[in-house]
């Protein structure tokens, strides 16, 4: 099992010990809002993972010409291009297999695969790490319009040698 070291930094980009890392954006309830913000955070990255709440499919349109896209349908994402994106997906990428799933209340690790490394979500707005039994759960927070007194934020997971790392940014 990865030696997990969950961290949250504000706009620090260059974790210690992890500069040669794939760095894979993390995005979610845009809500059909693309901030400049939040395309400047995930500039540069290798991959993107948005974790639903999309609401146009433009939205990964402009996503996918930073890098390649894999998102999940959130309970807003209505259509036929939502119906073409999964509930959730599992990806696995340096060794580091991480699952997606939109509302934390709708994940089943056991339907996912045999090892999870990483969940990501969305649904909840709010930005939050936490290490549970081996497994790092991160939601970046939403990236859209702000819901209450809730930043507006995303994230980035870093992962080196098998090992991952997340941080969280506020945007707005």
């Amino acid at each position: 099992m990865p030696a997990w070291l969950p961290e949250t930094r504000g706009s620090d980009r260059g974790l210690t010990g992890m500069a040669n890392a794939v760095r894979i954006g993390l995005i979610s309830d845009t809500h059909n809002l693309v901030r400049p913000e939040a395309l400047a955070w995930l500039s540069g990255v290798q991959a993107i993972v948005h974790a639903g709440d999309i609401c146009k499919p433009e939205v990964l349109g402009t996503l996918s010409a930073i890098a390649p896209v894999t998102a999940v349908r959130g309970n807003n994402d209505k259509g036929a291009w939502a119906e073409r994106l999964p509930l959730s997906t599992t990806l696995v990428i340096e060794g580091v297999a991480i699952h997606v799933v939109h509302d934390i209340a709708d994940l089943r690790l056991s339907e996912a695969g045999s090892r999870i490394d990483v969940v990501v979500t969305g649904h909840s707005h709010q930005p939050a790490l936490a290490l549970r039994e081996g497994v790092l759960f991160v939601n970046p927070g939403s990236a859209g319009p702000r819901r209450f007194k809730l930043p507006v934020s995303a994230g980035v997971l870093l992962i080196e040698g098998g090992r991952a790392r997340a941080e969280l940014h506020t945007l707005v």
